[in-house]
Formats: structure tokens, C-alpha cells, sequence
């Protein structure tokens, strides 16, 4: 079985069970290591992607649900050569330490920036409440997110 739908630009068939996470589909036979597990529960963040440009867990998302739609993972947000201003933003100011969290931050991220051009300090730490940073990286990476908001800004 597989399941057919739009991987950061491109089709692409998943050939995994339609119950399997959209997480491993992503890890295992779709060679995309960027988005991480952390938890398996929803309850860190690392396993963030946009899925029609709305944030969802991909631990816990069966990948038969997102046949037909689109889903991007933090290797669609930019590339090596031209970063998100997201992802510029962040390793501009050294934001992250061990990175395992920065995934899904990132994800989060662009769909507040969408939403919200010029997010307070406050709204941005709302939004990336659900997400645990073990090395305390948390200033560091606000100030990366609210710079990218600046830069992107109309």
C-alpha cells in the first residue's frame, strides 16, 4: 500500500500502511530526517510540520490522512544555499545548542509568521509553548524568530 500526496513541493508515494505515522513515513521510506521524534505523544513539538500551512504532530498522524494534501517539513521551509529567513535568523544568532527541537520550532514559527507578520514577544512565546527546548535555548531562539518577523514583515 502506499499514500500518494505533495512532500514540500513534490508528489510523492509513501509505501507504508495507511495507520503508520506520517512521522515514519517521513523517517523511513521518504529519507527525510529533519523532522524528529520525541515523544510519540504530542507533547514536545519535534515532530511539527505543516500540513496545508497548519502546524500537526506527525507522531500521531495516521500518513493515510494526509493523502491528497500538502505537507511540509523543515527541509521544504529553505535550502543550504537560501535559508527561511526563519532558519537564516537562527544560525545567524547561534539560537540553537543540540538543534533537536529546532525542527518543529522552526515549523511553528513560520505558521505564527503567517498568521501574525509582527508577533509581540509575548504571542510568539504563546505559540512556542508546546514545544521543549532541554538546553535552555529559549531567549536565544525568540530573538532568532522576532528578527525573522522584521525581516519578512510587509
Amino acid at each position: 500500500m502506499s499514500t500518494t500526496f505533495q512532500l514540500n513541493g513534490a508528489a510523492v508515494a509513501a509505501p507504508i500502511e495507511p495507520e503508520a505515522s506520517l512521522l515514519a513515513a517521513l523517517r523511513g521510506p521518504l529519507g527525510l530526517s529533519g523532522t524528529r521524534f520525541g515523544c510519540g505523544a504530542e507533547q514536545c513539538g519535534a515532530c511539527l510540520v505543516l500540513v496545508d500551512d497548519l502546524p500537526r504532530y506527525a507522531c500521531t498522524l495516521p500518513v493515510g490522512d494526509v493523502a491528497g494534501r500538502r505537507v511540509t517539513t523543515v527541509e521544504g521551509l529553505g535550502t543550504a544555499d537560501a535559508p527561511h529567513p526563519v532558519q537564516r535568523a537562527l544560525l545567524e544568532l547561534q539560537a540553537g545548542q543540540c538543534g533537536f527541537c529546532l525542527s518543529g520550532i522552526q515549523i511553528r514559527a513560520v505558521a505564527l509568521l503567517r498568521e501574525t507578520p509582527r508577533p509581540s514577544e509575548d504571542q510568539l512565546r504563546a505559540a512556542l509553548d508546546p514545544h521543549l527546548c532541554r538546553c535552555g535555548s529559549h531567549n536565544r531562539i525568540l530573538r532568532a524568530i522576532l528578527r525573522a518577523a522584521e525581516e519578512m514583515a510587509p
